[in-house]
C-alpha cells in the first residue's frame, strides 16, 4: 500500500507541475518544464529573476489550495496574494483602477470598472454558492464571469485557473491537483 500511495504523490506532484508550467505558459512565461521543476525543486536555473517568481509563486498557491474554500471571497484574495506577491504592488487586493486586454496595440476588453468590481464578485460568489447547476458548468460560468470581471491589476487567468481547478477538485477529489 505503501508503494501505491508514493506512486500516487509522484503523479500529483508531476501533474502540479505541468499544470504550473502550462498555467505561466500562457501568460508568456518562456520557461521549460524542466525549468519549471528545478524552480520548485529548488535547483538554480538561469532565467529572468520574475519568470523564477511567478513559479515559485504559482507552486505556493498550489499547495496552499486544498486550504481554501470555493465560496470563499476572502480565500480567492489570499490565493491572489500568494500568487502575485512580489510581482505586483496589489496582490491580494481587487484592482484600483481601469484594466484591459489587448491584442497589440488594439483593446479587445475593457475589465469592469473598478469602482464595481467588489459588488460584482460578491454578487459572483454568492451566485456560485447558491446555483444547482451541475457542477461542472457552474466552474465553466464562474471562471468566464471571473475573466470578464477581471479582478486583479495583474494575475486574472492564473488565479481563474487556479480557482477554476480548486471548484473542480472538490466536487471531484480525484482531478489532478486534489490533496
Amino acid at each position: 500500500m505503501n508503494s501505491l500511495l508514493g506512486f500516487v504523490k509522484i503523479r500529483s506532484r508531476e501533474n502540479r507541475i505541468k499544470t504550473i508550467h502550462s498555467s505561466l505558459a500562457i501568460e508568456q512565461c518562456t520557461l521549460s518544464l524542466e525549468q519549471v521543476s528545478d524552480v520548485i525543486n529548488e535547483k538554480r536555473v538561469l532565467a529572468p529573476p520574475k519568470e523564477i517568481q511567478e513559479v515559485k509563486n504559482a507552486y505556493e498557491a498550489y499547495e496552499k489550495l486544498h486550504k481554501l474554500a470555493p465560496y470563499s471571497l476572502k480565500d480567492l484574495l489570499t490565493a491572489h496574494k500568494y500568487m502575485m506577491s512580489n510581482l505586483v504592488s496589489e496582490a491580494g487586493t481587487f484592482r484600483s483602477r481601469g484594466v484591459g486586454v489587448y491584442a497589440g496595440e488594439q483593446l479587445i476588453h475593457a475589465g469592469t470598472p473598478a469602482q464595481y468590481v467588489p459588488e460584482t464578485m460578491k454578487d459572483l460568489f454568492g451566485w456560485l454558492k447558491e446555483s444547482k447547476l451541475h457542477p461542472l458548468i457552474k466552474s465553466c460560468v464562474f471562471h468566464y464571469e471571473f475573466e470578464f470581471i477581471h479582478p486583479f491589476e495583474d494575475g486574472n487567468g492564473r488565479t481563474g485557473r487556479l480557482w477554476h481547478s480548486l471548484i473542480l477538485q472538490r466536487w471531484k477529489v480525484f482531478l489532478p491537483g486534489s490533496q
